[in-house]
């Protein structure tokens, strides 16, 4: 997780568990059964039923369209999940910040963001990781530099 130093939201730029993400899948085969792949029920548990009653009733059944409806919207969801985080990963980092950081309240908030953030050449971010066996790694500040792009 890569984040604001000093921030105390729990605000990322990036996120290991979002390009996880990538990874995953919802997909319909020819008879309309569901296959998820499991990290999708960490995220969105209410699917997993949905996907078992595709899986049990005929196709002929008039409550199919019901439950292949929710899990559809998972894979919508998902999808936006998918291309939101590759835009924010493939991008430039300070629109990364400017995202996820800037208040979404029209006003004063947003004002004072936006004459910082112009003003400013570098963010200071912090990073949160660890191991394969879980161990945490601790890692210094990173102060990263940027140009403003208008």
């Amino acid at each position: 997780r890569i984040f604001l130093h000093g921030d105390t939201e729990d605000k990322a730029i990036y996120n290991a568990l979002d390009k996880k993400k990538l990874e995953w899948d919802i997909t319909f085969d020819e008879n309309g059964k569901a296959t998820v792949s499991d990290g999708v029920f960490t995220q969105w548990p209410q699917v997993r039923m949905a996907v078992q009653m595709l899986g049990r009733l005929p196709p002929t059944s008039g409550q199919r369209i019901v439950f292949k409806t929710q899990v559809e919207k998972v894979k919508v969801s998902l999808d936006q999940t998918k291309d939101s985080f590759m835009k924010r990963f493939t991008g430039d980092v300070s629109t990364a910040y400017r995202e996820v950081y800037r208040p979404s309240e029209e006003g004063e908030k947003q004002d004072y963001f936006d004459s910082v953030f112009t003003g400013r050449d570098y963010v200071t971010f912090g990073v949160d990781c660890h191991t394969e066996s879980k161990e945490d790694i601790t890692l210094p500040c990173v102060k990263y530099l940027f140009s403003h792009k208008n």
